[in-house]
C-alpha cells in the first residue's frame, strides 16, 4: 500500500491499544476497531439489531452532528500514517473522517481527554467504501491518544496507526538499571531480515511469550547454502549484559544453530546495515533446541556500546522471541 505500513501499529490491541469511548455503537462494537485479525464477512450472520459486521458501526443519525471514537495508543509515538479501513462496509460507510491527537501523561479519564488540547492529524477527508483508506503524514509530535471523527455516521472495520515508538525510559533505567533494549515496548525495531515467509519480523520483539507458532519470526525452508538473519535496532545505544532466545512452539522447524553479532552505527539505514562488514561477534555459534528458552550471560563478548544486533540462524526456521538486556550507554542517560 504505502511505505509507512511497514512500521509498528501503535494502536495495536496486543500492545495495549484500546477504544475508550464512542458516541454510539448500535450495530457493531467499538472493540472491533483495533482487532489484530483482518476484517471478515459472514454472509448470513445477523444479530437482534441487524446485520453482523466486523468493525465499529453506529446507528443511522437523523439529526445534526457526527460520530466519534476515543482511542488510547498501546505505545506512545510519532505517527507516520494511518489506515481507516472500511472493508465490507459498502452501503453503510462514513462519507468522511477526521483524526486528532493529543499527549497526556498517565491514564486520563474520558472527561479529561475531551477537555484536552487536540491537534489535527488528518483533516476532514473523503472515504471510500470497502477499502483501506490510507493517509500519510509528516509530524514529529508525540501522541498518546487519538480521536477519530466520522461524518455523519456509519461503519469502520479497522483503524491502523503506523509510526515509531517514543516511550519514556524510567528513572531506574536512566540511572543505569538493566532494560530490554530490543523490546518493541521500549522502542526497539526490527529493521530488516533475510526472509519472513511465515512470520513477520516484528514478532521477534513483541511483548510477552509467543501464543502459537505463527506468533514468531519464521523463514521458508532453505534449499541452498547460506543462512537467515534479522537485524534489530536497539531502543538506544547500550552496553549489553544478557541475551535470551525463545523457540517456543517451533517443534519441527527451529533453527539448528544461532550466533549474534553487534555494531555501533547510529543512524545507519537498513541497507547499510545489511551490507556492513563492521559487525563484531557478541555470541559465538551455539546449538539450539526446539520449543525451548535459552539465556546467555557469561558467554557474551565485551564489545562496548552498540546500536544494533544481528541474529543469525542456520540454516533456517523460526524464533519466537529475542530479548537483549543491557544498560544505556553513559551519554544516553
Amino acid at each position: 500500500m504505502t511505505d509507512f505500513t511497514d512500521l509498528l501499529d501503535l494502536a495495536a490491541e496486543r500492545l495495549g491499544g484500546a477504544v475508550l469511548a464512542v458516541s454510539d455503537e448500535f450495530f457493531a462494537p467499538k472493540e472491533a476497531l483495533l482487532k489484530a485479525a483482518e476484517p471478515e464477512w459472514r454472509e448470513d450472520a445477523y444479530t437482534e439489531r441487524g446485520k453482523w459486521m466486523d468493525g465499529w458501526e453506529t446507528i443511522r443519525r437523523r439529526g445534526p452532528g457526527h460520530e466519534w471514537a476515543l482511542i488510547r495508543l498501546g505505545m506512545p509515538g510519532v505517527i507516520r500514517g494511518v489506515v481507516v479501513d472500511t472493508r465490507w462496509f459498502r452501503g453503510n460507510y462514513p462519507d468522511e473522517c477526521r483524526l486528532e491527537g493529543c499527549e497526556l501523561p498517565g491514564v486520563p479519564t474520558v472527561d479529561e481527554l475531551h477537555a484536552a488540547e487536540w491537534t489535527e492529524i488528518v483533516p476532514r477527508s473523503e472515504l471510500s467504501g470497502n477499502a483501506p483508506n490510507a493517509f500519510a503524514m509528516n509530524d514529529e509530535r508525540r501522541y498518546t491518544h487519538l480521536r477519530l471523527h466520522i461524518y455523519p455516521d456509519g461503519g469502520v472495520a479497522r483503524l491502523r496507526v503506523y509510526g515509531e515508538a517514543r516511550p519514556r525510559f524510567t528513572a531506574y533505567t536512566l540511572a543505569g538499571g538493566e532494560v530490554d533494549l530490543a523490546a518493541m515496548e521500549n522502542g526497539g525495531f526490527v529493521e530488516i531480515v533475510s526472509d519472513m515467509f511465515y512470520g513477520h519480523r516484528q514478532n521477534l520483539i513483541l511483548p510477552g511469550r509467543s501464543l502459537f507458532m505463527g506468533d514468531g519470526w519464521e523463514t521458508q525452508r532453505r534449499r541452498g547454502p547460506g543462512y537467515d538473519w534479522s537485524i534489530v535496532r536497539l531502543a538506544a545505544p547500550g552496553v549489553l549484559h544478557r541475551l535470551e532466545l525463545d523457540t517456543d512452539h517451533f517443534k519441527g522447524n527451529a533453527p539448528e544453530h544461532c550466533w549474534i553479532d553487534s555494531i555501533y552505527a547510529p543512524g545507519a539505514s537498513a541497507e547499510e546495515l545489511a551490507a556492513s562488514t563492521q559487525w563484531r561477534p557478541l555470541l559465538a555459534r551455539t546449538r539450539l533446541q526446539a520449543h525451548a528458552r535459552f539465556r546467555w550471560e557469561e558467554e557474551l563478548e565485551d564489545v562496548g556500546a552498540v546500536t544494533h544486533v544481528r541474529l543469525n540462524i542456520h540454516p533456517d526456521g523460526g524464533v519466537a522471541r529475542m530479548r537483549v538486556y543491557g544498560t544505556l550507554a553513559q551519554r544516553e542517560r
